[in-house]
């Protein structure tokens, strides 16, 4: 494993955010389209393979920890999916420290 300094990790804006809504991607199976509160002024969309572990009933409404600063990539690893996320409701857009 790489380690790196604090420095970098701090770099990271870890947010609490509010799935709004959740719709198949028109051009792949595997993904949704979410709509998620963020805390910023206008929603953000954000592309999930996470069909295949969820449904959309189970996504909408729900709190996840997002990281707003990550540039969009993707991942073909066949690793678990879960989610990260607080341990009550609150406000979107609270930073995680």
């Amino acid at each position: 494993m790489t380690k790196i300094p604090f420095t970098d990790f701090e770099k990271i804006d870890l947010r609490v955010g509010t799935i709004l809504e959740v719709e198949n991607h028109p051009k792949a199976d595997k993904l949704y389209v979410l709509k998620v509160d963020i805390g910023e002024e206008k929603e953000r969309t954000i592309v999930a393979g996470l069909k295949n572990h969820y449904k959309p009933d189970d996504l909408k409404g729900k709190q996840a920890i997002f990281v707003a600063n990550l540039v969009a990539a993707s991942n073909e690893e066949k690793t678990n999916i879960f989610f990260l996320k607080p341990d009550k409701q609150i406000s979107p857009g609270s930073k995680i420290h």
